[in-house]
């Protein structure tokens, strides 16, 4: 697996990660035994880029990751997130950037992953009731105190983008990107690059809808959270299942999974730009790393480009999209 370079600081992770948030909760229940396998296949492969944060479970997705990485600590990258609060019983608090609270987050994630420092450490959602310099200004403490090597945002606005990296130098914006949400491309990517920031891409199989595995909605378990989501309901569901349908005519053509094919063109986007599709089971994770080797010709980006223009997708990215800061 590759390395791709993440801003200017020194950050370089493998050019797909993984993202461990569904092993936790979201997507159905999960098992941990397959998990932490999965995770240490993710290393056996080169992907080493593991993505978490202390809001998924609450608190256990770390704790799982923790598990998975012991004794192999210097094999990987972590990226955890604070900043949407939450009790142990799963209550939803509010979105928290307060100094005070950033440290004592960064203290507790450091404990439950077993770790010393944090590679990447991220503002899960920007605070609109603490000032940003304020939270950045807390995180780079935290970087000074060597709990942390790097910075990151999530969803984060151009306008804030620039503000925290005035503060410190940002290496990572972390924000959704896949052919069915190309919204970045407008402002974003532009103001990353003039900056020197570089992307991580969530969601990046569209919440797994453009692996072409969900064919009705009932294929969703009762507690997925996917179920509130705008694009996976009614009318939404039929139009963005026909773009999943285009998007398969061509994988099967390339020889490819519809899935590979879609991170083979988010890696061709751009070399400041890393993947993190999530899975639980190792079947799934081995299928993603292959799509590092699809290769595309422009021809073929010019038919994926045909059948995925900008706002393709039909509905939101969230039933609740407040908390992103755009």
């Amino acid at each position: 697996m590759n390395q791709r370079k993440l801003g200017s600081e020194g950050l370089a992770v493998s050019e797909l990660g993984l993202g461990c948030m569904g092993m936790s909760e979201f997507y159905g229940t999960g098992e941990e035994g397959e998990s932490v396998s999965t995770i240490q296949r993710a290393i056996d492969l080169g992907v080493t880029f593991l993505d978490t944060a202390d809001m998924y479970g609450p608190f256990t997705n770390e704790r799982l990751v923790g598990k998975a990485i012991e004794g192999r600590r210097d094999e990987v990258t972590i990226a955890t997130k604070f900043g949407i609060q939450r009790e142990e019983d799963g209550t939803w608090l509010g979105i928290n950037g307060k100094p005070e609270y950033v440290k004592s987050a960064c203290d507790a994630s450091l404990k439950r992953l077993g770790v010393d420092y944090i590679d990447l450490y991220y503002q899960h959602r920007v605070d609109p009731e603490t000032p940003l310099e304020e939270t950045v200004g807390a995180m780079k403490e935290l970087v000074e105190a060597g709990k942390v090597r790097y910075l990151g945002l999530s969803e984060a606005a151009p306008d804030s983008i620039r503000q925290a990296h005035g503060v410190h130098p940002i290496s990572v914006l972390q924000t959704e990107y896949s052919l069915w949400s190309r919204d970045v491309e407008d402002e974003h990517l532009p103001t990353l690059r003039e900056l020197g920031i570089g992307f991580v891409a969530y969601s990046p199989l569209g919440r797994g809808f453009l692996t072409g595995q969900i064919q009705r909605f009932e294929d969703l378990p009762e507690d997925d959270y996917r179920r509130q989501s705008p694009r996976f309901q009614g009318e939404n569901f039929d139009k963005n299942l026909e773009l999943v349908e285009r998007v398969n005519e061509i994988a099967e053509e390339k020889g490819v999974k519809p899935g590979q094919l879609a991170l083979a063109w988010l890696l061709h986007q751009g070399g400041d730009i890393v993947p993190i599709p999530g899975t639980k089971r190792r079947q799934y994770l081995e299928e993603n790393a292959a799509a590092a080797d699809v290769q595309l010709t422009d021809e073929d980006l010019k038919r994926i480009e045909e059948v995925a223009p900008k706002d393709v997708a039909a509905g939101e990215r969230y039933a609740d999209m407040s908390s992103v800061n755009r």
